[in-house]
Parts: structure tokens; C-alpha cells; sequence
């Protein structure tokens, strides 16, 4: 059984998540033998304040 399990900074719409999930899926389906009804998908958006990368939050500016 594939948990996927997605973080991001920001936010999808429901219509990115939902194409996301169906080509993640299908990834699995085709290159693993993963059966499509047993892969599980999770989002996790996170504010921008709390990502930064080379030290720098992602909300600061520059």
C-alpha cells in the first residue's frame, strides 16, 4: 500500500490536487504494480513563514 505524503509551501486548488493525485497514482499503478484503489495521497500546505531555504523564511523579501 504507497503512502504519499506531499508538503509544500503555499496553497493548491482542489483541481491541482486532484491532478496531482491522479498522476501520482498512475505512476505507481504503472511503474511499481501499485493497485490504484490501495495508494493514498496526503497534502500538507504549510504557510510560506514556516519554509525558508539558505536561512531565509520564504515570506521575507530580499
Amino acid at each position: 500500500m504507497p503512502v504519499v505524503s506531499i508538503k509544500l509551501a503555499g496553497k493548491l486548488t482542489r483541481a491541482q490536487k486532484k491532478a496531482i493525485a491522479e498522476e501520482i497514482t498512475a505512476t505507481l499503478e504503472k511503474h511499481a504494480d501499485k493497485p490504484a484503489r490501495y495508494t493514498y495521497i496526503s497534502f500538507e500546505e504549510l504557510p510560506e513563514e514556516n519554509w525558508a531555504i539558505a536561512g531565509v523564511l520564504l515570506d521575507e523579501d530580499e
